[in-house]
C-alpha cells in the first residue's frame, strides 16, 4: 500500500532535481560569462555630481558598446585615505585594470606599488604626476610596468584664462575657492591664476588686482557656501570669486552664497566643471565663465588601461605616458550653444569611434584627443 505513494514522492523528488539543475545550470553559464569580461575598476571622487555623472555616463556607454566589459566603480570623495584603500579594494575584487582620479601625487606612490605587486594596470584622469615636485613619484611610474600615465589638461594654462577673463571683465578684488590643499590639479590652476594678475598688474600701473588666499571647500557645497561666506564677510570689494574645481559641488556651493546675499550682479564666477544649467546661468548673469566642457580623460584613461589588457604593453615601462586634453571656454550663451548640441546632447564622439579606440595605438589615441574641439566635433559629426 505504501508503493504508490513512494513512486509519487520518488517522481517529485526527481522533478524538483531536474528543475533545479536547469536554473543551476543556466546560473553557470551567466557565471562563466560575467567571468569572461575584463573587470576594469574606476575610483572615483563622486559619481553624483555634474562632472562625475557625465564621466560615469560615457564610460557605462562604452562598456556597453564593447560588451566584454565588467566596470567597479568606487566613490573615494578626494579622501586620500579612501582613494588608496579604493585602488587596494578594486584589486581584491579582481580588476585587472583600475583609472584613477586622485587627489595628491603622494597617494600614487602607494598605489603604483600596489599594481605593480599586483600586475594590474593603471591610469590616472583629471591627473598627472608633478615631476618637478614629485620626482621620485614620477620616477616610479616611469619605470613601472603597469602604470601606464596620465590624462590631463594643461592647468596652469586653464588658470590663467580663467583669470584674464575675470581682469577683462573689470574684476579687481579676486577670491579663490580650493578643495584640497596638495592636489596638483589645484596647484596648477592656482598657479596660473596668479601668472595672470601678475601679468596685469605688470602692465597696468595703477589699475592693480588682487588675489586674495586660498578659502577650501573640499568637495562639497556646504563647503563651497561656507569659502564664499568668508570672503564676502572679510572682503567688501570683492568682485570676484573662482571657484576652482573639486566637481561641481563647491561651484554650487558658492553660487548659492552669493545668491543668497544678493550679489549677482556685484561679483563675477567662474568655475572648471560645466554645469547642467549653464545657458541659463549665462543669461542670468550669475556665471561669467567657465571652462572644462568635456567629460571624455576617463574615457581615453579607460582605453589606455583596455587595451594593455588586451596586449598593447609595449611602450609603457621607462615611459610616463601623457595625454594633454584641450579646455573648452564658455563665456556667453552663443558659445554656449554650439557646445550644447555636441557634448550635452550626445557624446562627442559616435559609437563606431568609440568601438575604433579597442585596439588603437596610444599615439592614435593621443592624436584623437588632443584634437578634440567644438569645431572638431562638428566636422567628424557632420552637425
Amino acid at each position: 500500500m505504501m508503493k504508490k505513494p513512494i513512486k509519487k514522492i520518488i517522481a517529485l523528488m526527481m522533478c524538483f532535481i531536474f528543475a533545479t539543475s536547469v536554473v543551476t545550470g543556466c546560473g553557470d553559464d551567466s557565471a562563466s560569462n560575467d567571468e569572461n569580461k575584463i573587470k576594469i575598476g574606476v575610483s572615483i571622487w563622486s559619481t553624483t555630481d555634474s562632472l562625475g555623472v557625465q564621466c560615469k555616463k560615457i564610460l557605462d556607454h562604452t562598456a556597453h558598446i564593447l560588451g566584454d566589459v565588467e566596470l567597479e566603480y568606487i566613490v573615494q570623495g578626494h579622501v586620500s585615505e579612501k582613494v588608496t584603500s579604493s585602488v587596494q579594494a578594486l584589486i581584491n575584487d579582481g580588476c585587472k585594470g583600475i583609472i584613477v582620479c586622485n587627489s595628491a601625487d603622494s597617494e600614487m606612490n602607494s598605489i603604483i606599488r600596489s599594481c605593480n605587486e599586483s600586475g594590474v594596470y593603471l591610469a590616472q584622469f583629471f591627473r598627472v604626476i608633478s615631476e618637478q615636485e614629485s620626482d621620485d613619484i614620477y620616477q616610479k611610474g616611469m619605470e613601472s610596468k603597469y602604470f601606464i600615465g596620465s590624462v590631463h589638461e594643461d592647468e596652469v594654462e586653464n588658470g590663467e584664462k580663467l583669470g584674464n577673463i575675470l581682469l577683462e571683465k573689470g574684476c579687481r578684488h579676486i577670491g579663490i575657492v580650493g578643495w584640497e590643499q596638495g592636489d596638483s590639479t589645484w596647484l596648477r590652476r592656482w598657479e596660473g591664476y596668479r601668472e595672470a594678475v601678475n601679468q596685469w598688474n605688470a602692465s597696468h600701473g595703477g589699475d592693480e588686482a588682487t588675489l586674495y588666499d586660498p578659502q577650501y571647500a573640499g568637495t562639497t557645497i556646504e563647503g563651497g557656501e561656507k569659502a564664499a561666506n568668508a570672503f564676502m564677510d572679510k572682503y567688501s570689494d570683492l568682485d570676484a570669486l573662482i571657484a576652482a574645481g573639486g566637481g561641481g559641488d563647491p561651484f554650487e556651493g558658492v553660487l548659492n552664497a552669493v545668491e543668497k546675499a544678493g550679489k549677482v550682479s556685484d561679483i563675477k564666477v567662474v568655475s572648471t566643471d560645466f554645469r547642467d544649467d549653464l545657458e541659463a546661468r549665462l543669461e542670468q548673469g550669475s556665471i561669467a565663465a567657465e571652462s572644462g566642457g568635456h567629460y571624455c580623460d576617463p574615457l581615453f584613461a579607460f582605453f589606455m588601461v583596455y587595451n594593455a589588457i588586451n596586449g598593447d604593453t609595449a611602450y609603457i615601462e621607462g615611459n610616463f605616458n601623457e595625454i594633454h586634453f584641450p579646455y573648452l571656454y564658455v563665456f556667453s550663451p552663443q558659445t554656449y550653444s554650439d557646445y550644447e548640441k555636441l557634448f550635452v546632447n550626445q557624446f562627442p564622439y559616435s559609437d563606431e569611434e568609440i568601438k575604433g579606440m579597442s585596439g588603437a595605438s596610444f599615439d592614435q589615441l593621443k592624436n584623437m584627443a588632443e584634437s578634440l574641439s567644438i569645431e572638431d566635433a562638428k566636422n567628424r559629426l557632420g552637425k
